[in-house]
């Protein structure tokens, strides 16, 4: 059985992969819009790196609280 720490690490994992998944497929577009997505992607990209600089098991819950509120989001 999976504990909050390991369920929220999945959902991490599992959104930033779709993330990069996304930002690569806009890599290859050259339109204005396309650009703008990226970088949009890009900087939520880095917010959740800047996040996850410790290891996961010693997060704090600020931390735990700032991953759920970037999960959330739908930009």
């Amino acid at each position: 059985m999976l504990d909050k720490s390991d369920e929220l690490r999945d959902r991490v994992e599992a959104r930033k992969h779709e993330l990069l998944a996304k930002y690569n497929e806009l890599k290859a577009d050259s339109r204005k819009e396309a650009a703008a997505a990226r970088t949009r992607l890009k900087a939520r990209l880095d917010e959740i790196e800047g996040h996850l600089k410790a290891d996961w098991a010693k997060l704090s819950d600020d931390v735990r609280t700032k991953l759920n509120s970037w999960l959330e989001r739908k930009d």
